[in-house]
């Protein structure tokens, strides 16, 4: 049986192009894109990821050598980047919630180093746990795989790339992270703002009274008790953003 080069080539390339896109999603989703996930492990991890995706869908097979392939593998990357960059914009509106908590109570000097984001307050950390746990639990991470396997119907490997609407839908995503943030932050922050205006009158009347020493301890005891209260306002804020970003996700390739 004589097997041509070119053969061996499209072989190759029907799982090359799906691995480039898919390897572009992990280096940044949440949970795999971590910085304490071993690189061996995400590329793993896109290789058995390839191996499911490949049969499922019928993609194309562009050139593999030449300047037409660089720019092919730049255009796949891209879209992988994007797909895990929209859903890891709501992990980090997990994080912005929590730090402005965490300045309302005097909690912004207990910080930890986080190897994804640097240093950030331990509240930060908190949210971000619950949010990966959830972020499992509600099966987002199996919804994100559906998306990625669909894209590869919508936009297939060698096509345009991105369309320039579609990254700035990845741009406008930025305020439905922040306002997300002030949703989950907003129960807590206005609560502590009524016992900072508290102790602003309490000073007025007793200007001796020394707020540092009674304050302080008083806002952050307050605060635990208000974060313990509203703590189960995260699940439908975060719901709703996993929503919206997994919406995000499929329509950077939709093309519409």
């Amino acid at each position: 049986m004589l097997i041509t080069t070119q053969q061996i080539l499209d072989a190759v390339a029907l799982g090359m192009w799906p691995f480039v896109r898919i390897t572009g999603l992990c280096m940044v989703a949440p949970v795999i894109g971590g910085r304490l996930v071993p690189v061996r492990v995400r590329i793993l991890f896109a290789a058995v990821l390839t191996l499911i995706v490949v049969p499922l869908v019928d993609t194309p097979t562009p050139q593999m050598l030449g300047l037409g392939a660089a720019i092919v593998a730049v255009r796949e990357i891209a879209v992988g980047l994007a797909m895990g960059f929209a859903i890891q914009m709501v992990f980090d509106a997990l994080v912005i919630g929590g730090q402005t908590i965490a300045m309302s109570m005097g909690l912004g000097f207990a910080t930890m180093v986080d190897p994804q984001r640097g240093s950030m307050p331990v509240l930060s950390h908190f949210y971000v746990l619950i949010g990966t746990l959830m972020f499992l639990a509600l099966n987002a991470h199996l919804a994100l795989v559906g998306v990625l396997v669909e894209s590869f119907r919508l936009l297939p490997p060698g096509a345009e790339g991105l369309a320039a609407e579609r990254a700035w839908d990845l741009v406008s995503f930025g305020s439905r992270m922040f306002s997300g943030a002030m949703q989950m932050a907003l129960p807590a922050v206005a609560s502590l703002l009524v016992v900072n205006l508290a102790f602003g009158v309490m000073s007025r009347a007793a200007p001796n009274l020394n707020l540092f020493a009674v304050g302080f301890p008083v806002t952050m005891l307050l605060g635990f008790i208000i974060l313990a209260a509203s703590v189960g306002n995260i699940a439908p804020v975060l719901e709703a953003l996993l929503d919206d970003a997994l919406s995000l996700a499929a329509s950077l390739t939709s093309g519409g």
